[in-house]
């Protein structure tokens, strides 16, 4: 579940049209409008009718990406806008590192190209369940080639349950079925197998999707604080006063996140703008809130012995 920018204030103008018919074992050559199935259901490629370069991706039914041709450094969700913000204060930009980034759901790998662009060393893996979306994804848009990025299909714990130990500097969780997140990539132990796949110093971020109620969020929150000593939230202050559907950015890491004022000022001064909360109120928020656990393994059944009957004797 994504939100556009309010300041955008971008509409997708014209009916979208008919489905596109692309030859079996082809890609596309680059952008076409209209409507494409994929291996779960159906996408929506529109035109970004007050920007020429704009592209708009739907996933069965749902905004997924944005996508701006011309520019990668242009993110259009303000979600995507704070993920950006809090890596770049632990990453400067100016000093060129060569951030590893493991994308979990790929969309139409609008951070991805955003971190190439911002970080030109960058290796990353952006991995997407559905491989019929990843070879449409490839050839509607300019995304940068292996090894500075890997399109992976594949389901998002599994592969990162597979992945070698400190790996990573950047986890970012941006899977969702419908309007929220899979359980299985929200729980404890989930959060653990990203911890082990994180290096020193690095931040495992998720898009945690929510309404006025804020439950999913809290329990979200409870589960990151419980795997990770240091905390963060990122979000307007609509969505923080449980006012209405949106996004929440929640990141986890084994450093103290900085009390940046640049961030800080950054955050402020975006077309939504948006509050950080450090560790301590990320706990308030979550007290009380469970964690969230796998289900327990069934157990194992059982095998049994016939008894011997002894025969009788001569």
């Amino acid at each position: 579940m994504a939100k556009r920018s309010r300041a955008a204030g971008r509409s997708t103008g014209k009916t979208v049209p008919g489905v596109v018919e692309v030859p079996k074992g082809t890609r596309p050559d680059g952008p076409v409008e209209g409507i494409y199935y994929i291996d779960t259901g159906d996408c929506e490629l529109i035109a970004d009718q007050d920007n020429s370069t704009g592209w708009l991706l739907r996933i069965n039914g749902v905004m997924s990406s944005h996508i701006d041709l011309a520019d990668p450094l242009f993110l259009d969700f303000e979600y995507m806008r704070w993920i950006s913000a809090l890596a770049e204060s632990r990453w400067s930009r100016e000093t060129g590192p060569r951030l590893r980034a493991l994308h979990l759901g790929g969309g139409a790998c609008s951070l991805a190209r955003y971190f190439h662009a911002a970080y030109p060393e960058a290796r990353q893996v952006v991995v997407e369940l559905d491989g019929k979306l990843a070879g449409y994804v490839r050839g509607w848009f300019d995304l940068p080639k292996a090894p500075l990025m890997r399109l992976r299909v594949g389901e998002a714990r599994e592969v990162t349950e597979n992945l070698t130990p400190h790996t990573r500097d950047l986890i970012i969780r941006d899977v969702f079925a419908g309007s929220m997140t899979p359980r299985p990539l929200t729980t404890r132990e989930f959060n653990q197998h990203a911890k082990r796949v994180l290096a020193p110093g690095g931040i495992y971020v998720v898009n945690s999707g929510d309404g006025p109620d804020l439950r999913n969020a809290r329990e979200d929150a409870a589960t990151i604080a419980d795997t990770f000593e240091h905390t963060v939230i990122i979000a307007d202050p609509a969505m923080l006063k449980g006012r209405r559907y949106g996004n929440m950015v929640m990141a986890g890491s084994d450093l103290p996140f900085d009390d940046d004022p640049q961030l800080a000022r950054r955050l402020l001064g975006g077309a939504v703008p948006a509050h950080i909360w450090n560790d301590a109120k990320v706990r308030a928020f979550a007290a009380g809130a469970p964690v969230r656990h796998d289900p327990p393994a069934p157990p194992t059944p059982q095998t049994t012995q016939t008894p011997q009957i002894p025969s009788s004797a001569p």
